[in-house]
């Protein structure tokens, strides 16, 4: 069994190697990877979770997301509350589970597979990701019946930011070209802009220049990327957060 952690604890956190530890108690046949987002980031989480659960891979594998920036209400919370637990099974078996907060769940939700709340306490530990969920996580492996009511998810950002891997690559939720393969196209997100050509592969433009073009993830249809050849997209657009609008404002 592979299970994947989706969390915001941060790269090379104790918080990761502690969860890990966890998971290896109460499932010791389990090979546990880490997948590392910004912090209180639920877009790119929910992307990098229906990345991984509807990309190729073992059918008994586990996707985990923990990103709770507890913003569901403002108030004071008690005994450490925060957003509940989801999970979803896929058609191919796999096993999505998450905390319901923001986008976490909703690239799944999208796809029209159902979300249901987990019946185990959304509360008694800062550290509900260590001390309290990866139990539950562990008797959904085995099959226990803790799903509960369907819960809503928000919808996934149109036409933005969700993701921005390692090399400064911005992946889209655009999955149509904004104009003619071979076209130019000036873009705005946030307050920068700049030109890309449209293309039918991010690296199908000259080195220094900007290509939008179907990239490396997607399900079903492609996430369209910004990818600044021989250089950052993301640094050229002022590395904007996940969710921001990826607009296009003149041909």
């Amino acid at each position: 069994m592979l299970i994947t952690i989706v969390a915001d604890y941060g790269l090379g956190d104790l918080a990761f190697a502690e969860v890990r530890q966890r998971f290896a108690k109460l499932l010791p046949d389990a090979e546990v990877i880490a997948v590392p987002v910004p912090a209180f980031d639920t877009v790119s989480a929910g992307f990098c979770v229906g990345q991984l659960a509807f990309g190729d891979g073992p059918a008994d594998r586990i996707v985990y997301a923990n990103v709770a920036p507890r913003q569901d209400e403002e108030d004071p919370r008690e005994d450490n509350e925060g957003e509940p637990l989801a999970a979803a099974r896929l058609d191919s078996g796999v096993l999505v589970v998450g905390v319901a907060a923001g986008a976490s769940m909703s690239f799944v939700a999208a796809e029209g597979v159902p979300v249901r709340g987990v019946r185990v306490t959304d509360a008694g530990s800062q550290f509900r990701s260590r001390d309290v969920f990866p139990g539950a996580v562990a008797a959904l492996a085995r099959g226990e019946d803790l799903l509960g009511r369907p819960v809503t998810t928000d919808p996934v950002p149109r036409r933005s930011v969700v993701y921005i891997d390692g090399y400064g690559n911005l992946k889209t939720s655009w999955h149509e070209p904004p104009a003619p393969v071979g076209g130019t196209v000036r873009v705005r997100i946030g307050d920068s802009e700049a030109q890309a050509m449209v293309s039918d592969g991010v690296f199908g433009v000259p080195h220094g220049m900007m290509s939008f073009a179907p990239g490396s993830s997607g399900w079903g249809r492609p996430f369209f990327e910004l990818l600044l050849r021989g250089d950052s997209a993301a640094r050229r657009f002022g590395d904007p957060a996940a969710g921001t609008p990826v607009e296009i404002i003149a041909g």
